[in-house]
């Protein structure tokens, strides 16, 4: 064997790194079992809730404090540490996984310096139109747009009014350039994003967070294991820290008048749309009844001054009044009126029509107050929230912005209230003075500090602030001031983000599904162990201890890589380890013929190993085009998978080939033999003489009706489409007690508004919950985030379906819960990112059999080996998915056509085309070496030759996903199931498809020779 040395010595690298990383287990371990003794001696409990809440707390706390150190090299922290460990997904761990959308809407309005040209708002309202079916990036769509609407117009007249984009964007520049310039700005807001948004989690105390950027798509995939305040890691992931400072415009008579005449023109707008005289004026009266007492900051206090009932209008109260309160001058200088949060966004809708606005002075802003008033006599806090009035200055830009902000830190003010107090560099000190003179100068005035367009604080100033001090009050609890003070220090997102996908596991589904998955990892190696020893005696031995390397090599590798393990990942590694036996089957059944015709033993090894490495190549070469294709379209936990499957595909060959030969070779020269075969195996598929192309007719009769059977029921039933692409909310309930899936579907139709589906999951009294309510709506919904909404309708649904009305939303939503009936995960996927996922699945199978053609093409130079794949590959897609049109809802377990489904049917696609590839890597041997015989006679031989190691492939791959079946979770056996039933099918069309084609397209040799031409050994 050539190249021992290189090999040893990249086997001893290799062996270092891979130790090099598993010793960061032990320190790990050392501080979590600190953690653990810190939440037992905090709550007395070894488990449970609050046990668990301790550990995490003592976790986080020191997530950035220095645990270990090797002298002289390096120290880490406790963060550190877990970056060198494989990462666990949520699926296995529990926690929340969110997909963000970079919102490049309001990015280009900012860029065109919120432009009110019409051509330009059609053109983005087109774009955000389509961007809910099309896989292209916003910008494309924008162009695409604008293309449709622009008229005589072009962009640069838009743009060119930035001063920032002036030099690169004069006026005449072509629209193809400008468009290539937004694409480039849109880029870098992206990547700024995506660096800022990693910054932040960073300071959240999650340890072990996955952050990565499909920048194709502008999505940012955030994965945060453990987390268990949502609603607060979606605050800090959607926030855009845009702190702005501004000077209060007060409040006159003028201001009120304007209001009035714009409820008055709602008015008459909705009269004539109902159809009546606009001078119809019904009999109505509209009063504000309360008073409040402002301190001597300006900010309203719960005290009540009086009962006012002063009328706003002398009749009518129209659009406008009915859900907005005016200031008539008892909630203090800077208000202009008071709504309900249900009604912000309607007033808001209201005050940005384009009628209205003209009645509106232009060089004012509008925002609301970022928390609600206190508005009864008790002074609890109530719904309302005040409108403040603000002055504009003439570039549209605040005068004052977080981009100057140095530090901010969250702390106490002299009152006890929590505030976060923020530093300025010498420029925003200046602004600040400034601003501060200016309103001490103007009787007091108040300045607005806004955060995300919502005024935090609207302090009145009583005299100049020099120095770049200040502090943001806002009735702050300490989570919320340091979550604050942590996103301002990282500073302002360039561009908003939207959770188009939200999923969130509980804990303990994580732990069952790890357990689960060891089970069945552990059950399946065993299991190949004892085949492997069965049947190939010495050699198998020798293969086991190659296969142990490549586990231990594929999880050091995952780690280092940063790979976060899902379940979709377990289940790449139980098919590496089908698949890296096949390897050495191959080599095996090649060292046995050659054993058969009398080849010594080191002889057999030496011709067995090389006349393998073709087949082995080009098998492995088309699993890792599969593997790629999935990584490349892939999102989240396939792309996962892929990565796995990249690395096992990898580190099978380097073990199975390389170093299972120094394995061999140190064997022989120790031992002086190796068998490679037991008694009961040594002549099995031996001798075979099958007419297999005689039986092709039947075979493609066979498929024919397989093959339209399964086009019949797609067309008939279709598909069960999970949420991935159809959009909606999951949920996955446990229930206390046994609940009929029937009932539950009747008790959830009313709250929903229609029926959802409800699917029994495989553990008992637990089932899968999805509906689309409320899944395209992105504003509040009576007040409400739309999750809320539609979390508080299946809570009532489930409370009529089971009548436990004592079940509290608290206990119900609690994904940590232990017992009763609780939710244990959560899924959002938005229509866009829905159609964004089947999109890339079509396109991930059109590509990866496309690549397979090509590579073929060129492996084989014959169009006849391509075609013949490609057809069988077809032939395999289109059965699988016809068995599972046909049984889903049929069979006891979820049969979900999802991203895992599509994994599973590209991992069909590699695994028929591996065993393809093996028979017509023979079948070209045989062509080019025994020319006197028919095509007929070389590719039965062909066949025959390769059969034992189709069957023994097939038999130990499937040997091992039908533990996955069987022992894996309820989550993965339709994944497991897909497998099984493509792996028999593609085992039956490389021999009896693609073959038969080959046979079909290939002419009789033209060359005979003389009939002592020797016929091949057969197995």
């Amino acid at each position: 064997m050539q190249g021992k040395g290189i090999i040893k010595f990249f086997l001893v690298v290799m062996l270092l790194v891979t130790a090099y990383q598993y010793f960061f287990i032990i320190p790990t371990n050392a501080v979590e079992a600190d953690a653990a003794d810190y939440a037992q001696e905090e709550s007395g409990q070894t488990e449970g809730e609050e046990f668990r809440m301790m550990r995490a707390y003592y976790l986080d706390s020191i997530s950035n404090q220095e645990v270990f150190s090797i002298p002289l090299i390096k120290s880490f922290t406790y963060q550190d540490l877990k970056a060198q460990q494989l990462n666990l997904g949520l699926d296995l761990k529990g926690g929340m996984s969110v997909v963000l959308q970079v919102d490049l809407r309001e990015f280009l309005r900012t860029l065109a310096r919120n432009t009110k040209d019409p051509t330009f708002d059609e053109a983005i309202n087109k774009a955000s139109q389509a961007q809910s079916n099309a896989q292209d990036n916003y910008i494309a769509l924008f162009a695409d747009a604008w293309r449709e609407v622009r008229g005589d117009k072009d962009l640069a007249s838009i743009f060119s009014r930035n001063d920032a984009l002036r030099d690169q964007i004069p006026m005449g520049t072509s629209d193809a350039e400008v468009i290539r310039i937004l694409r480039d700005q849109a880029d870098e807001a992206v990547a700024s994003t995506y660096e800022l948004l990693k910054k932040r989690i960073d300071r959240l105390g999650v340890v072990q967070p996955n952050v990565s950027l499909d920048a194709e798509r502008d999505l940012i995939l955030v994965e945060l294991p453990g987390i268990e305040n949502a609603e607060r890691a979606r605050s800090f992931l959607t926030g855009a820290a845009n702190l702005e400072f501004y000077d209060v415009k007060r409040i006159d008579q003028t201001a009120i008048n304007a209001l009035i005449e714009i409820d008055q023109l709602l008015e008459r707008r909705a009269k004539i749309a109902a159809g009546r005289d606009s001078n119809y004026v019904e009999a109505k009266t509209y009063r504000y009844d309360t008073l409040y007492r402002a301190d001597d900051l300006g900010n309203l206090t719960t005290e009540i001054d009086r009962i006012d009932t002063t009328e706003v209008t002398n009749q009518t109260a129209g659009p406008l009044f009915s859900i907005f309160s005016p200031n008539n001058g008892n909630l203090g200088p800077a208000v202009l009126g008071v709504a309900t949060e249900r009604n912000l966004a309607a007033v808001k809708d209201m005050l940005e029509d384009p009628e209205v606005e003209r009645l509106l002075p232009r060089d004012v802003i509008y925002r609301w107050e970022a928390s609600p008033l206190p508005i009864d006599e008790q002074g609890t806090l109530g719904d309302l929230y005040a409108l403040y009035q603000l002055d504009l200055p003439r570039d549209g830009v605040a005068p004052l912005t977080g981009e100057y902000v140095t530090t901010a830190s969250a702390g106490p003010q002299p009152d006890g209230q929590l505030a976060v107090n923020l530093s300025m560099n010498s420029e925003g000190a200046r602004i600040w003075a400034r601003m501060t003179t200016e309103a001490a100068n103007d009787q007091n005035r108040q300045v607005a500090i806004v955060l995300d367009d919502r005024v935090v604080s609207a302090p009145r100033v009583n005299g100049p602030i020099p120095g770049g001090n200040t502090a943001i009050t806002g009735g702050f609890n300490v989570e919320e001031a340091d979550d604050l003070a942590n996103m301002l220090r990282v500073g302002r997102l360039p561009a908003r983000t939207e959770i188009i996908q939200e999923s969130i596991v509980g804990p303990s589904l994580g732990a069952e599904n790890i357990s689960r998955s060891i089970t069945a990892l552990l059950i399946g190696f065993a299991l190949v162990v004892l085949f492997m020893i069965f049947y190939y005696g010495g050699g198998g031995i020798v293969s086991i201890a190659a296969l142990l390397l490549n586990i231990v090599f594929i999880f050091g590798v995952l780690a280092s890589l940063g790979t976060v393990l899902t379940l979709p990942g377990i289940a790449g590694i139980l098919l590496t380890i089908g698949m890296a036996v096949d390897a050495n089957v191959i080599i095996f059944e090649r060292i046995r013929e050659e054993l058969r015709i009398g080849k010594t033993v080191q002889n057999a090894i030496q011709d067995g190993f090389s006349n393998s490495y073709s087949a082995i190549i080009d098998a492995n070469v088309t699993t890792l085009l599969i593997a790629i294709t999935l990584a490349w379209f892939g999102l989240g936990p396939i792309k996962g998978f892929a990565v796995v499957l990249m690395v096992g595909v990898i580190s099978s060959m380097f073990t199975a080939v390389l170093v299972g030969r120094l394995f061999i070779d140190w064997w022989v020269n120790k031992k002086g033999d190796l068998s490679f075969w037991t008694a009961p195996s040594k002549n099995l598929f031996s001798n075979i003489n099958v007419d297999w192309m005689g039986k092709r007719k039947i075979s493609y009769a066979i498929s024919a009706i397989l093959v339209v059977l399964s086009l019949a029921s797609i067309a008939t039933r279709g598909f069960d489409l999970s949420v991935d692409f159809k959009g909606g909310y999951s949920y996955t309930v446990v229930f206390d007690k046994a609940v009929n899936p029937q009932d539950l579907r009747a008790a959830l139709a009313t709250p929903f508004g229609g029926e959802p589906i409800v699917k029994s999951v495989s553990t008992d009294n637990t089932f899968n919950i999805v509906t689309d309510y409320l899944v395209e709506e992105t504003a509040l919904v009576d007040g409400k985030e739309p999750q809320e909404v539609v979390l508080a309708a299946l809570h009532t649904g489930v409370q009529a379906a089971t009548g436990d009305s004592g079940l509290t939303l608290e206990q119900f939503s609690d994904t940590e819960a232990e017992s009763g009936t609780h939710i244990t995960s959560v899924s959002k996927v938005s229509p866009t990112i829905a159609d964004d996922i089947m999109r890339s699945a079509l396109w991930a199978g059109a590509i990866g059999l496309l690549l397979i053609f090509l590579y073929l093409l060129l492996r084989f130079n014959k169009p006849r080996y391509s075609i013949g794949a490609i057809v069988a590959l077809f032939h395999d897609s289109i059965i699988v998915m016809g068995v599972f049109s046909f049984f889903w809802g049929r069979l006891g377990f979820n049969m979900e056509v999802d991203q895992a489904f599509i994994a599973a049917i590209l991992t069909v696609i590699g695994y028929s085309i591996n065993d393809t590839v093996i028979v017509f890597d023979r079948i070209r041997e045989f062509l080019n070496t025994y020319l006197s015989r028919s095509k007929t006679e070389v590719i039965n031989d062909a066949i025959s030759t390769t059969v034992s190691r189709t069957v023994i492939t097939s038999f130990t791959t499937v040997l091992v996903v039908l533990v996955l079946f069987l022992f894996g979770g309820s989550s993965i056996k339709g994944f497991a199931f897909a497998l099984i039933v493509g792996i028999a099918v593609g085992t039956y069309s490389s021999i009896f498809v693609a073959t038969p084609i080959v046979h079909d397209l290939t002419k009789e040799p033209e060359v005979k020779i003389s009939e002592g031409t020797p016929t091949p050994a057969k197995a």
